[in-house]
């Protein structure tokens, strides 16, 4: 029996049980032939001594912890807290648990957390975190799978059709009579697809693009004040807005609504993601819905054919990203 304050051992369970500890082990890793009533025995003993195996002292056996570590930017905007739970739920599914590490869009915190999970002996890492030049990435022994993110070539990408979704998201602004349709996203540039697929509707349609950048994790109120002042500067000058996500969007009808300005007579709007918080809260808005929960699965889905594979990825030669299609909900802000 353990002695009081200290953690129960494989020893204790082993004296309780009435086994050796090499049975108890054999009982864990489930090696070797056992009769059902040892195995009793020992999940009984385990059960009275509350008893956990120490999961890093079995990874340094080269055993799996069956744990994967998730890095978002932050839980608390809907798109990536709809992803956590659909993750969660999907590892819990195959056997595994999660930690959840939160960036907050600093890419120093998540080097940070890539080097603790690499400590804790996770079997894998996904990561949907928007940091760039993090090293550690190039280095790492760990299997990993990207959510909308592009770290490497040979480093699956899970995401949505966000060129596709640009696409539709812009030419319903054109159809609906939009001649000076303005995006407003986080970053700008080649990676950013949802903005390619805008540009390419507006390059059609022979309508010059107007791009408005937010940097990715700027906090409240700087976030809402940079893009009244946008929209304030721009006034004259735009008849739609395609955000590049939900909240962006709903950022643009309230300021639309505060000015006087009607949607969607003077201003239609169309929003990116269509989460489930989203859609309950503003099921007015139109927006481009992402299929997280098949995307979540997929990635799930892939890392755990890298983890059973049996090596990390360095070395491994480049793979396609894989996409998803996505939706488009109209909705009265067109």
């Amino acid at each position: 029996m353990a002695r009081q304050g200290r953690e129960p051992t494989i020893a204790d369970v082993a004296a309780l049980a009435g086994v050796s500890p090499t049975t108890v082990s054999r009982v864990l890793n489930n090696r070797g032939y056992l009769s059902q009533s040892t195995k009793d025995g020992v999940a009984q003993a385990m059960a009275e001594l509350h008893y956990r195996p120490n999961e890093v002292a079995r990874a340094l056996l080269g055993q799996r912890t069956r744990t994967v570590g998730v890095i978002l930017p932050t839980v608390a905007l809907p798109f990536f807290g709809e992803v956590a739970v659909s993750l969660e739920h999907a590892l819990a599914e195959r056997g595994y648990r999660t930690l959840l590490c939160n960036s907050l869009g600093r890419s120093e915190i998540e080097r940070d957390y890539l080097l603790q999970l690499e400590s804790n002996r996770v079997d894998g890492l996904i990561s949907g975190a928007h940091n760039d030049s993090i090293p550690e990435y190039a280095t790492t022994r760990l299997p990993v799978v990207t959510i909308d993110r592009e770290l490497a070539d040979h480093i699956p990408n899970v995401r949505a059709d966000n060129t596709t979704g640009g696409r539709m998201a812009t030419e319903l602004l054109v159809q609906r009579g939009c001649r000076r349709p303005a995006l407003f996203t986080s970053t700008s540039g080649p990676r950013n697809l949802r903005e390619a697929g805008y540009r390419a509707v507006l390059a059609a349609a022979g309508i010059e693009p107007t791009i408005v950048t937010v940097a990715f994790g700027t906090p409240e109120p700087e976030r809402t004040r940079l893009i009244d002042a946008a929209l304030d500067r721009l006034r004259d000058q735009i008849d739609g807005v395609f955000a590049t996500d939900d909240l962006t969007a709903c950022a643009v009808v309230d300021w639309a609504r505060r000015t006087g300005r009607k949607v969607p007579d003077d201003l239609r709007v169309v929003g990116f993601d269509g989460t489930n918080a989203l859609r309950a809260a503003a099921p007015w808005l139109t927006t481009v819905q992402q299929p997280i929960r098949q995307i979540s699965r997929a990635a799930v889905e892939v890392l755990l054919e890298r983890i059973e594979a049996g090596s990390g990825d360095d070395g491994r030669p480049a793979v396609a990203p894989v996409e998803f299609p996505v939706t488009l909900i109209e909705g009265a802000t067109t």
